[in-house]
């Protein structure tokens, strides 16, 4: 799962929106956001007769349930970088129900995540993946308990730096599973 680079905004929105853009996820109940394949825990399935065309020691199951959770996220991420970089710009109560449903997302992705068994060495990087992924999506959370644009622009820094390992876990998966990397973000 990664989140998108938010374009920069010019200097006299940049401390009123670019921590918006940054904070960016998706997945509980939005106001104006699409259904998703990752709606409901019981969607993380997915059944064990699909395939990929991915061969790997994991088996292409594996390979794409994994993508198919990852998938399903990103594209709620992506929903709400684009709602935060056009109609929820600036608007506090939107971004902080963007950020809920960011961390909604991240939550749900770190549930699917755990009902996948990898083979041991994939297992191991999976298992950090939850866990960097989880402070990440509470970080998200407390972020959309700000009071001002002002206060959600301070969390621009902490929230890219929880970033940082997420996306690493994601590549190694990824390459262990022989996956494309990621999209860039």
């Amino acid at each position: 799962m990664h989140r998108s680079a938010p374009p920069r905004q010019p200097a006299a929105r940049l401390a009123a929106s670019a921590a918006v853009v940054l904070l960016a996820s998706a997945c509980a109940a939005r106001h104006s956001a699409s259904p998703s394949s990752m709606d409901t825990p019981a969607n993380c399935a997915v059944p064990s007769s699909t395939s990929t065309s991915t061969s790997t020691s994991e088996g292409g199951g594996t390979a794409a349930r994994y993508l198919a959770i990852a998938n399903a996220g990103n594209q709620r991420l992506d929903t709400d970088f684009d709602h935060l970089n056009g109609p929820d710009q600036g608007h506090l109560s939107a971004a902080q129900a963007d950020l809920r449903d960011a961390s909604a997302t991240e939550h749900l992705f770190d549930h699917c995540l755990r009902a996948i068994r990898f083979l041991p060495p994939t297992q191991a990087v999976a298992t950090s993946l939850f866990a960097v992924n989880e402070a990440r999506a509470d970080l998200t959370a407390t972020a959309a308990h700000a009071t001002s644009l002002t206060r959600l622009a301070g969390y621009e820094k902490q929230l890219t730096a929880a970033n940082v390992p997420v996306e690493s876990a994601v590549t190694t998966i990824r390459q262990q599973l022989g996956l494309p990397p990621p999209p860039p973000s």
